[in-house]
């Protein structure tokens, strides 16, 4: 049986995190990964890029998290964006900085972030076990005293971090072991949800408008005739519905609604930029100009190619019509659409096919200040196992790594 300073269950980005920080401070530590790989969810981030933090100040990033504010700003005192950026660009990796903050590695590989991590956890000598899952962590007295293993391994610890992860992508290794470790010890679960889901729709329609994004659109969720939430920003037609950014942030509260036995749908407004008077205008000054040109190809000022043919029928306008022979009535459908084009929600994904998982660990049960449990010693945890869930743009993969620097400094 050997002994460790640390065993630290789960190598993502909080995992990873928490070993190298804890061997800075010259700790012995284990870190037990399930995969026969690290950082496999990492991989897969930001669509291969790894959205790796935002360069946003703290009160604007905080602002992106649902209940979890008052207990990551402790958090992010100690280790934050620029904290993060240092660590690799000192590690030699140049980060950049894109629209909206977001910050990723300067040729857009999040495998070159991984690295970065893999080589300091080689450096510091840090001892890694593959393939392996932990079956149960030993207590006494309320006190951790060690770990044992599906494969017989029994070690030694008097702090266990729990990195491992929620419920979303399982084939990363997220099967909520984290979970039922916490729930074993006392911990209440807030109740597990999908964060950061695409939307299904309804609408058969849409399917003709796969593969088409649009940026700068406003997104309103209603249910009946109230307005619930509202986003700004980019989205992406699917196969079976909606995604893209906008769509992520916008799902929660569209499951939330759902959730509640409330029909929802989805209003996309395509030029909120304009008001009325001036959308109107515009649409005159296009039909004044063109008035022998059929209204399908005027449209093609005002919407992607793709999406005309649908966007006509929805709104009840012959797209073979002249601008001339346009009615007034027929051209208020148009504006209409542009503003206010309604799609009926099916449901959001599974939570194994969001990106991130909202509920976990309470955060009232963990100490900001160590991440350490308030109901038994030695046992901390980090990263998406706690209940913490922020919209997309970096966020959550900020918190995973701090919350690990926090344990990692406090183990």
């Amino acid at each position: 049986m050997e002994q460790f300073d640390a065993i630290i269950i789960g190598a993502g980005p909080a995992g990873m995190m928490a070993a190298i920080r804890a061997a800075e401070r010259n700790r012995k530590i284990l870190l037990i990964e399930g995969n026969d790989s690290m950082g496999r969810k990492l991989l897969i981030s930001g669509k291969g890029r790894c959205n790796l933090t935002n360069s946003c100040d703290i009160e604007n990033f905080l602002e992106k998290f649902s209940r979890s504010r008052a207990f990551l700003r402790n958090i992010f005192a100690k280790f934050f964006n620029d904290d993060l950026m240092s660590f690799f660009e000192d590690a030699g990796l140049k980060l950049k900085v894109e629209r909206g903050g977001r910050v990723f590695p300067q040729n857009d590989r999040s495998v070159d972030i991984l690295n970065v991590l893999k080589t300091k956890l080689k450096n510091k000598n840090i001892k890694v076990l593959y393939g392996v899952r932990v079956r149960e962590i030993i207590a006494k007295d309320k006190k951790i005293e060690g770990i044992l293993t599906y494969s017989g391994g029994h070690f030694l610890g008097g702090h266990i971090v729990v990195a491992t992860g929620g419920l979303s992508y399982p084939k990363t290794g997220s099967r909520g072991d984290g979970y039922k470790i916490a729930a074993k010890f006392g911990h209440e679960i807030i109740p597990l949800k999908p964060a950061l889901s695409p939307i299904l729709i309804k609408e058969k329609f849409i399917r003709d408008w796969q593969g088409i994004s649009l940026k700068n659109v406003r997104l309103a969720l209603f249910t009946g005739s109230k307005k619930i939430d509202e986003r700004f920003g980019e989205m992406l037609f699917t196969h079976f519905g909606l995604s893209g950014p906008a769509i992520l942030d916008i799902s929660a509260s569209v499951y939330d609604a759902l959730e509640l036995k409330n029909e929802a749908t989805i209003s996309i407004n395509f030029k909120p930029a304009l008001d009325y008077e001036k959308l109107n205008a515009r649409l005159l000054r296009e039909f004044t100009a063109n008035s022998k040109k059929s209204i399908k190809n005027i449209f093609k000022n005002l919407l992607p190619q793709g999406i005309i043919q649908r966007f006509l029928e929805y709104c009840s306008v012959n797209g073979n019509k002249t601008a001339s022979q346009i009615t007034t009535e027929e051209r208020k459908k148009l504006i209409n659409g542009l503003f206010d084009l309604r799609l009926t929600v099916g449901g959001v994904v599974s939570i194994e096919d969001g990106i991130v998982t909202r509920g976990g660990v309470n955060t009232k049960e963990v100490n900001p200040k160590t991440m350490e449990s308030k109901l038994i010693e030695g046992l901390f945890f980090a990263g998406e196992v706690i209940d913490i869930d922020a919209k997309t743009g970096g966020y959550n993969m900020q918190a995973a790594f701090s919350t690990g620097w926090v344990c990692g400094d406090n183990i």
